[in-house]
């Protein structure tokens, strides 16, 4: 098994079956990838329907688990711990993607290289496909060629997007400890372990839901906010000193300066 894409969801709308059908339609053979669905927080009706899916579309090899612990970063971890590929890639279940995305990005992705795609977002309910903040950091003129890492560290302040080596996560886990800015505390853990980064062509594509009602769109009060990142400022500085010179010290500086900016514009939405 090459690939193992991992699925967290949690009452699920009909989006999920617009992520399941892109993967339905996937140009890299079905026995090369699994899809780990991880029903967090909620069983019934939403397993029942996901079940009903999975019946009648039987020739994707999909693994439906249910969980009553809610929370994305424990259902990635139990996803990781379930994944059985040689490489994983994370999708939003409000996301989807091109035909290509799993064949391209195996074919530019190693134990020491994290495939990169393009991606577009939409509005939830326009589907009229734009680029954003992230798109600006792929970089067609490199195509398939290896660049440091250092080159796209947007990409990085989560885990969609790309195609990891499991040796590059080995036991590491996303913290369940956080429910806002996990993603890039977790891309920011294993970064010790991959020296590069390659990009797939422009028909490999990710595309981003943006829904009002999504996780990182809600508000939260100040006193939650602070107290938040300053135990991820803290967890960032941990895995920092944890292997001396294994961590890039502008890797880290960036990450808590995004820590300070993402304090600075909450206070200006409130």
């Amino acid at each position: 098994m090459k690939i193992s894409v991992i699925v967290p969801t949690f009452k699920p709308s009909d989006y999920l079956w617009k992520c399941l059908d892109s993967l339905q339609l996937q140009t890299l053979p079905y026995d090369q990838f699994e899809v780990l669905l991880i029903l967090n927080g909620c069983d019934s009706p939403y397993s029942d329907r996901i079940n009903d899916y999975i019946k009648k579309n039987n020739s994707l090899n999909i693994h439906l688990i249910q969980t009553d612990i809610p929370g994305v970063s424990n259902a990635r971890n139990i996803g990781i711990e379930k994944s059985v590929g040689e490489y994983v890639t994370f999708i939003d279940d409000d996301d989807f993607v091109s035909r290509s995305y799993l064949e391209e990005l195996l074919r530019v992705s190693s134990s020491n290289t994290v495939g990169l795609c393009y991606p577009l977002s939409f509005v939830d309910g326009e589907e009229i496909f734009t680029p954003y903040s992230i798109t600006s950091e792929y970089r067609e003129d490199y195509l398939g060629k290896q660049l440091p890492y250092k080159y796209a560290k947007k990409y990085f302040s989560g885990p969609v997007y790309k195609l990891i080596h499991k040796t590059i996560i080995a036991n590491r886990r996303f913290d369940v400890r956080f429910k806002n800015g996990e993603d890039s505390l977790f891309m920011f853990l294993i970064s010790d372990k991959f020296d590069k980064v390659s990009f797939t062509s422009k028909n490999a594509i990710y595309y981003r839901r943006v829904r009002n009602d999504s996780a990182t769109t809600k508000k939260t009060n100040t006193h939650q906010l602070v107290s938040n990142l300053s135990k991820l400022t803290l967890a960032y500085t941990k895995i920092f000193l944890s292997q001396p010179g294994m961590y890039s010290f502008s890797f880290y500086a960036t990450r808590i300066l995004g820590i300070a900016l993402s304090f600075i514009e909450s206070l200006h939405n409130k």
